[in-house]
């Protein structure tokens, strides 16, 4: 076992183990949306979970990081709060924030974060831009509401680890990326039906079974 120090707080943890879930399974919280232990490598996508490692300049995303030698951790750092906070801002300026008909209001990973970096969900000084479809229906189980997604990819992900053949990707490019199903109808109506994994796993909302869409 290694001992390193994050916030003057000393855990222990394997060589080669992930800096970001070490940490979480410490009870350091650090902020993340994309952040699975199986997943690897990691997407590192959300750009939230930044540290500061002392030697390494600038920040980096915790996520990407292996633990080796006695290092030296900074999560609550002006350079790290900066950066995270700028990242959630960007992310909350392409969402839909109308989190009273969210099935996933008061249990969301965007309103915790928020709240934990000490920001406002409707950031006033970038301008709103939604996607023009507010909700994709074409799924025989699942509604995908684009202007919640975050694009974590953790549907994507527990989707390919449950079946054979996955049901979920990414389409897509830059602000126009979404979370789309492949497959006939039947075959998905099938697999998706007794699975859901997709919309469990979800940290916003975006996936909703079509009994409990609103």
């Amino acid at each position: 076992m290694i001992k390193l120090t994050v916030d003057n707080t000393e855990i222990e943890a394997e060589p080669g183990a992930n800096l970001l879930h070490t940490c979480l399974e410490s009870g350091i919280y650090i902020p993340n949306l994309c952040h699975l232990k199986e997943m690897s490598p990691a997407p590192a996508s959300c750009r939230l979970c930044f540290v500061e490692i002392e030697g390494m300049d600038p920040p980096v995303a915790s996520c990407t990081i292996r633990i080796w030698g006695s290092m030296q951790i900074h999560t609550d750092t002006p350079a790290v709060r900066r950066l995270q906070k700028s990242a959630l801002q960007l992310l909350l300026s392409v969402h839909d924030v109308d989190c009273k008909p969210c099935p996933a209001n008061r249990k969301c990973a965007l309103q915790d974060i928020a709240k934990f970096l000490k920001i406002g969900l409707k950031p006033k000084h970038l301008q709103k831009q939604l996607k023009e479809t507010r909700v994709v229906e074409e799924h025989p189980c699942l509604d995908y509401y684009p202007n919640r997604c975050v694009l974590c990819g953790k549907c994507v992900y527990v989707c390919r680890q449950q079946h054979d053949l996955p049901m979920l990707a990414f389409a897509g490019r830059g602000f126009d990326t979404v979370v789309t199903a492949f497959g006939g109808a039947k075959k998905t109506r099938d697999a998706c039906g007794l699975c859901l994994a997709c919309s469990a796993i979800c940290p916003v909302g975006a996936l909703i079974p079509k009994a409990e869409a609103t």
